[in-house]
């Protein structure tokens, strides 16, 4: 145990070990060693009850200026994890009470939200991530995002995803009829595009997490939606964090600010475009959807070994004259 310390009673571990008189500097080893546990034993109990609080808290302070002891260790892009134990929150986006956005066809977003969402789940699962959860809130728009905050933060995951699909502001929509009901449309943008936020937790991880989404996405043969860059989008305009990859940043978004642990949250596609609306609702495109997050899960939980492994692989390539990466 390590005790505070005053400047007054600094001295008081050695007048434990000072002697009284000669005669009992001449006792018996066996005698001292046992008065001395005593000594020490109840000038510690003492030093405990008198010590001032304020003593504690300015030693502790004098210890911080040094720096933790044992410094946390913080996720990264490759954080050595067992799929089995990784714990990822799947969020449906919306809820059936409060749907989000329409489509085109006039097909609430919260469907489209379910089934890929259900899909992706079930890939991770697939792919050794059992211990994923799919999360489907039920109530009202602001009052089911804290709950599914809640249920995040208390299973303790270490992933959270937030599944979405995409709209443009109401302005920016044009009127037609299907199916004899009148509708909305705007065929003038499409694309996915990947959301963080700077009030999370962990930006850096979750950051490096929408990267490998993104990038899984566009090797999948996909654009990501440049819109949000433009003056025409008014306050729904927002920072581009990665112009090859369609990670923005959005940091209103309770379910980004809010979660313990690193958080990203994917729109996946335009259900108002009329085009990309009849893409978004076809098993091909859900197909190709999920298994870009699934490669991107898998990426973002390499163990070091492999990375190791594939590190020597490559030096040994290179000398060789075999390999032909700029790495190398």
């Amino acid at each position: 145990m390590v005790l505070p310390i005053e400047v007054a009673e600094a001295n008081w571990l050695t007048d434990v070990f000072k002697g009284k008189d000669k005669k009992s500097e001449h006792a018996s080893s066996k005698h001292a060693s046992a008065q001395h546990a005593r000594d020490l034993k109840h000038k510690t109990a003492k030093h405990e009850k008198e010590a001032k609080p304020g003593a504690a808290k300015a030693d502790h302070v004098k210890l911080a200026a040094l720096g933790p002891l044992n410094p946390p260790l913080s996720k990264s892009a490759s954080v050595a994890c067992l799929p089995a134990k990784f714990r990822i929150a799947v969020d449906v986006g919306h809820t059936a009470e409060s749907e989000g956005a329409t489509s085109a066809r006039n097909v609430p977003e919260f469907a489209f939200n379910l089934r890929l969402a259900q899909q992706i789940a079930e890939g991770l699962k697939a792919a050794g991530f059992v211990s994923t959860k799919l999360l489907v809130t039920e109530g009202k728009a602001k009052p089911s995002l804290f709950r599914r905050v809640a249920v995040a933060n208390d299973m303790n995951a270490d992933l959270f995803l937030s599944v979405h699909h995409d709209s443009v502001p109401n302005k920016l929509l044009e009127d037609w009829e299907f199916e004899g009901k009148k509708s909305h449309f705007s065929d003038r943008f499409g694309g996915y595009s990947v959301f963080v936020s700077h009030d999370n937790t962990d930006f850096k991880t979750s950051f490096a997490f929408a990267e490998l989404v993104g990038k899984q996405m566009k090797a999948s043969g996909l654009d990501y939606a440049k819109q949000y860059t433009m003056p025409i989008m008014g306050h729904y305009q927002y920072p581009l964090l990665d112009k090859d990859t369609g990670v923005y940043a959005h940091d209103e978004l309770v379910v980004l600010r809010k979660t313990r642990m690193p958080a990203v949250l994917l729109e996946a596609g335009s259900i108002i475009n009329r085009d990309e609306e009849l893409k978004m609702g076809s098993a091909e495109r859900r197909d190709l959807i999920s298994d870009a997050v699934v490669a991107a899960v898998k990426d973002f939980c390499a163990p070091p070994a492999a990375n190791s492994v594939a590190a020597k692989s490559a030096v040994t390539k290179s000398a060789e004259g075999q390999c032909t990466t700029s790495a190398c």
